[in-house]
């Protein structure tokens, strides 16, 4: 079922203000806010109005905006901090405490015996203060705790029966797919409240974790744009929508407005000074393109054949690659007809080879490409004009090298 029906909890105005980059503005929040909203992600988390007076004034800002995505703020697990973040109006709290050993030992220096305590008197005290809130309790580095000392945790908090949703933590990015549907599938079973889970990409399983989470029960998936948040950061809000998409397209293109995505990757990118990595989930510049010959002749055909996601759903375009040796006659044959050239199949391979051979001289670019197609439509004698081509684009190749190169691929089998 959570397969299907899921929430985004998108926290890139709490963990993603851990980025090294980020300095969000008042302004910049509110520019974030918007375009995920239109994008359509169901929750919305702040940092903690404890952290600064700005950031105290920017959860009181949002949470009167009108949004459709209801606004979340993270708090210590103190009374003090949850006074303060009711006072912002906010329309939940996410309320977290470390339970593993070093953090208990580090941190806040707490026995598991005392975290129950604390914890069954702070939440206990906000619902009473905020009948209508959504409250969520959270475990801190869950996948380094001690399996007995979380579901001790997790069974009192859940007896309590005054939290929408307990959250599972990767803090350290330490867990696997296989760890996270085991300990979230026990969770599962054993309590009745919602489950979030909160995954870092210290060690690249984030997307994956999520999606096991999901598998195994969980409800809610927190995310950050560009994946941006301490160190590493998080689970990718593109990525993790590449995924599910690719599980359930109709259900995705249904629950949100993909062709935003572009715009939100952007809009973060700039303003934390990164440029959108090249490989980006969905957005990055190579992400629907195309090069080797084998694989442009399927796209051609047939796009599913090399795609699972559908560039157009997400008012993006698909790039076929063809300057360059691994190209394909059927890639080259397409750019012919783009560019409203007549050439038979047997002058199109011959285009072919001799963009082969010019590539493997030096590289080249779709104009070199063109320059080809135009000069084959217009020149009768192919012989010759295979050398007069590579002579004129490669530059410092002599005419005589080039005709018995041409020469040579001429007679090559394709």
């Amino acid at each position: 079922m959570s397969l299907e029906k899921f929430n985004i909890i998108e926290s890139t105005l709490r963990e993603g203000e851990q980025f090294v980059g980020a300095n969000f503005t008042p302004e910049q929040k509110l520019s974030i806010a918007d375009a995920l909203d239109e994008f359509g992600v169901e929750y919305l988390e702040f940092t903690s109005p404890l952290a600064s007076p700005q950031s105290r004034a920017d959860c009181e800002t949002i949470a009167r905006r009108g949004l459709k995505a209801k606004i979340l703020t993270h708090i210590r697990c103190h009374k003090d901090d949850a006074k303060i973040a009711l006072d912002t109006g906010v329309g939940g709290l996410d309320v977290v405490i470390g339970t593993s050993s070093m953090l208990r030992e580090f941190s806040h220096g707490k026995s598991i015996d005392e975290i129950i305590e604390l914890a069954s008197e702070v939440l206990t005290w906000i619902r009473a203060q905020a009948p209508d809130i959504e409250l969520r309790f959270s475990t801190e580095d869950s996948f380094r705790s001690e399996e007995k000392d979380l579901m001790r945790v997790y069974l009192a908090v859940d007896k309590l029966g005054v939290v929408n949703r307990l959250g599972i933590a990767d803090t350290v990015g330490v867990a696997t797919p296989r760890r996270v549907y085991e300990l979230i599938s026990s969770l599962r079973r054993l309590t009745h409240a919602d489950i979030e889970f909160h995954g870092h990409n210290d060690t690249g399983c984030a997307i994956a974790n999520s999606f096991s989470a999901l598998d195994a029960g969980a409800t809610h998936i927190d995310t950050s744009v560009l994946g941006i948040g301490e160190r590493n950061g998080i689970t990718p809000l593109g990525g993790f929508v590449a995924r599910m998409y690719a599980h359930n397209k109709a259900a995705t293109k249904k629950k949100y407005k993909l062709k935003k995505l572009r715009k939100v990757d952007q809009l973060v990118a700039e303003m934390v000074g990164v440029a959108v990595p090249f490989n980006n989930y969905i957005t990055g510049v190579t992400a629907f393109t195309h090069k080797a010959g084998i694989h442009s002749k399927a796209i051609l055909n047939k796009p599913e054949t090399y795609e699972i996601l559908d560039p157009q759903d997400f008012g993006l375009t698909r790039y076929i690659s063809i300057a360059h040796k691994l190209t394909g006659w059927n890639a080259i044959k397409d750019r012919a007809e783009q560019l409203g050239l007549e050439l038979s199949d047997a002058q199109i391979k011959l285009v072919t080879a001799e963009v082969k051979a010019l590539a493997d001289i030096k590289q080249i670019d779709l104009e070199d490409v063109d320059e080809l197609l135009h000069r084959w439509a217009e020149e009768a004698d192919s012989e010759l004009q295979i050398a007069d081509s590579i002579s004129v684009i490669a530059n410092g190749v002599s005419s005589k090298e080039a005709t018995e190169n041409g020469k040579q691929l001429v007679k090559q089998p394709l």
